[in-house]
């Protein structure tokens, strides 16, 4: 499979170059058209260019071409054809999680020693359960995420403006697009194409789901209660409001599928003084909002949600494990722990007024240690330190690199 005009995006070949002709599995995860499969022809790309020799092999299950190899022994089967003796294979596999038992064979090209391989997946649990046993220690993971900012601007060739932040804001980051012609109707079309191709391979067809109406209804729950805590019992409670009846066990299952697409992102919440994670009311999160705005159209009177689910997905990108904090009776809108790195964040429209100032500023200064401490907002003119917390303008924190 041959990469043309894809648009490099470093930050993720970074992570992986590191690892190249190391015998680890490389693994790039996300939502499916999230970008994986460019990663891998740029992976390849480099692979070519520092290892000339080298056999390169390509596997793309989203193509008829490759329809024969269903099992793991098609893909053993597969890759010792294409094998050349005494030169070292480099093996990539778009979509891997089509492969029956693929990680049987992944372990056998392991033990051969003469294959470096790298896949991508569109499954949360791809990385889980028998892989996670078969090959522990084995693998690293580079997951892959729709567009940053600074990444859109670079795809765009955009200045950082109100007006570049408020097309990311309602367009969201899927790479693809750029290709697509500049007409608001041509990228929703795309972007419903894309949700529905997300919910038939990476959810009904995975999880074998029957009550697809439901599974629409929790998708419009979820966009409609964007950075709101919610439960199983909070979305029963909303479904006996219009005469719909689902158990909880049901409502759980269809919360952990749409989990394991990547369309959504669960955020548990975190007493920062008792120092434990809590078990019900979790948060949830969109990994693009233009996926989000085909649930639910854009509406600028929502705005609050949008810049909230664009820090929640900065902190993510860059690494941090994001919780939502609690402290007393107060809420911290996020808490990205990364090691021993600790950051505390505040997300409003704006702080102008001094009740909203007090109250954003306040909690964060109920919290009794030194680890960074931002407010960010939409406020045009923010850059300022008050008593050690950051206020940023949600531009400028989108552009940080942590």
């Amino acid at each position: 499979m041959k990469s043309s005009g894809h648009i490099p995006r470093p930050s993720y070949l970074d992570k992986v170059i590191p690892f190249v002709d190391k015998p680890l599995i490389k693994v790039f995860t996300g939502q499916r058209r999230s970008g994986k499969s460019y990663m891998l022809l740029q992976t390849q790309d480099y692979v070519i260019q520092n290892f000339p020799n080298g056999n390169i092999i390509f596997v793309n299950k989203e193509l008829p071409d490759y329809d024969a190899i269903k099992t793991h022994t098609d893909l053993w089967e597969y890759a010792k054809s294409k094998k050349k003796e005494g030169v070292k294979s480099y093996i990539f596999i778009d979509e891997i999680q089509e492969i029956t038992g693929f990680e049987k064979a992944l372990r056998g090209m392991l033990a051969d020693g003469e294959y470096d391989i790298y896949c991508t997946g569109s499954n949360a649990q791809l990385l889980s359960g028998e892989l996670a046993t078969l090959l522990a220690g084995r693998y690293v993971e580079i997951k892959v995420h729709t567009l940053s900012y600074t990444e859109f601007m670079n795809f765009y060739k955009l200045e950082n403006t109100s007006v570049s932040f408020t097309r990311y804001m309602m367009q969201g980051g899927m790479p693809f697009m750029i290709h697509l012609d500049d007409s608001d109707a041509v990228r929703q079309e795309y972007l419903r194409n894309v949700l529905n191709t997300i919910l038939y391979k990476d959810i009904v067809q995975r999880f074998n789901v029957r009550n697809y109406s439901f599974l629409q209804n929790l998708m419009v729950f979820l966009a409609d209660n964007m950075g709101s805590l919610v439960s199983a019992n909070r979305i029963s409670e909303y479904l006996k409001s219009q005469q719909l009846t689902v158990s909880t066990a049901t409502i759980l299952d269809y919360l952990y599928f749409l989990e394991s697409s990547f369309l959504v992102h669960r955020v548990k919440r975190y007493d920062i003084v008792g120092r434990r994670i809590f078990e019900i009311n979790d948060k949830f999160y969109f990994e693009d909002l233009g996926l989000r705005h085909t649930l639910k159209p854009y509406d600028p009177a929502e705005v609050n949600k949008y810049i909230e689910n664009l820090v929640y997905k900065h902190l993510s990108i860059n690494g941090f494990v994001v919780y939502v904090g609690k402290i007393g009776d107060r809420e911290i809108d996020f808490i990205g722990t990364k090691g021993a790195e600790v950051i505390y964040v505040q997300v409003a429209l704006t702080v102008s007024e001094p009740k909203t100032f007090e109250r954003e500023f306040g909690n964060l200064l109920m919290i009794e240690d030194n680890h960074p401490k931002y407010v960010v907002s939409l406020d045009e003119y923010a850059a300022g330190n008050h008593q050690g917390i950051m206020h940023l303008n949600i531009r400028d924190f989108l552009l940080k690199e942590f």
